[in-house]
């Protein structure tokens, strides 16, 4: 049984939970090896205490999941199987009483909870979650690996899209050339839909790129991150094209003396909230604390956002292991939009960071 999994079922037997019912490919991978998006049909991970877990899936991906290294029990479907019989079967023959189920309430849907209550009506239903949020925070040696190489494509994107930039050119035409440079490099897939955001659009945190073209005198955000090996990179950089005023430089500037001092803050013993409140503080002694509208960072991994959430109430204690974003921005419309966002690995020391394109303000001629 791998540790994962060991991990898992010690939370169980402290905790008398029978079964745990597990629906998201997320999860399904990170305690399984296997990674699918089975679309509208049912994957799941059913764990026990101490018998032998069984993996369910469609029929057609049977194949796929022994070779991924599953070395028990796949109850495989076809599309006019009923799969909760033969769950309600592999899971009788293994234990003979289920009083309680840990399932992912935020993930499964009304129609399947019905689906398993039916199964063991007399059974509690609590959530496995925060359990597993916390068992996913902390990174392996193996996992920071995978990382790292979903961070170093995604500086070649930034650095390939800054080499794009060209008067007149559109967010949309910048974005597709970077994309494509990182399907030459093998990259099949994006931790989230990029952003290429010029002149007013980048003082929209969430801006969708478009027919906008880039002029002379405009910061140019970009927001993008690779999957790798099912794991995650994200980062922003902003950078000027021609010459910028007075008031935009002042906005970088703040922004990046707030990221690094957020960077320097993360070490093993300090909470999340001192680390957003040590930027958030920066930028509101600077006067644009009201455009600073969202957390600090988030956490990354197999998602794009995991835990730790960097927000300004949250308490949690940071750990060595952990690896999540830095990623401050000043949004004045009309003005300028400005985020800087790396991606940092937790040491016994403090912050290792893994996003390595410069950050000094660049101004591309």
């Amino acid at each position: 049984m791998n540790q994962r999994l060991g991990k898992l079922q010690t939370w169980m037997k402290e905790n008398d939970i029978d079964v745990s019912f597990l629906t998201s490919s997320e999860n399904v991978f990170y305690l399984s090896g296997y990674y699918t998006d089975p679309h509208e049909r049912l994957l799941a991970l059913v764990i026990f205490q101490d018998e032998e877990p069984f993996l369910v899936c469609p029929g057609m991906e049977v194949h796929d999941a022994k070779r991924s290294g599953w070395e028990h029990e796949i109850i495989g479907y076809s599309d006019i199987d009923h799969p909760w019989e033969m769950i309600r079967h592999s899971i009788n023959k293994r234990i003979n009483r289920v009083a309680k189920v840990a399932i992912e309430k935020e993930h499964m849907n009304v129609e399947r909870y019905e689906q398993i209550s039916g199964l063991f009506s007399t059974a509690t239903f609590v959530s496995a979650e925060e359990k597993l949020r916390m068992l996913r925070m902390i990174k392996d040696a193996k996992e920071l690996k995978v990382i790292e190489e979903a961070c170093a494509l995604a500086d070649y994107a930034v650095e390939f899209g800054v080499s794009e930039i060209k008067e007149g050119k559109t967010e949309l035409e910048v974005l597709n050339a970077l994309e494509y440079a990182l399907k030459q490099k093998g990259v099949t897939e994006m931790s989230f839909s990029t952003m290429v955001l010029t002149g007013a659009n980048a003082a929209s945190p969430h801006g969708n790129p478009g027919e906008t073209k880039i002029q002379k005198g405009d910061l140019v955000l970009f927001d993008l991150g690779v999957v790798i090996d099912r794991y995650c990179s994200d980062i922003t950089r902003t950078v000027a094209y021609g010459d910028i005023n007075d008031k935009q430089k002042e906005i970088y500037d703040t922004v990046l003396k707030a990221q690094l001092a957020a960077i320097e803050a993360s070490k093993p013993g300090v909470s999340a909230a001192e680390v957003d409140l040590t930027a958030r503080h920066i930028i509101s002694d600077a006067g644009y604390g009201e455009y600073f509208p969202h957390r600090l960072g988030h956490g990354l991994g197999i998602s794009v956002h995991e835990y730790p959430s960097l927000t300004e109430t949250n308490q949690l204690i940071i750990e060595e292991g952990m690896v999540y974003t830095i990623e401050p921005g000043i949004y004045v419309p009309n003005v300028a939009g400005v985020r800087i966002e790396d991606d940092i690995y937790i040491t016994a020391n403090g912050a290792k960071v893994l996003t390595k394109y410069p950050k000094e303000l660049q101004v591309i001629k």
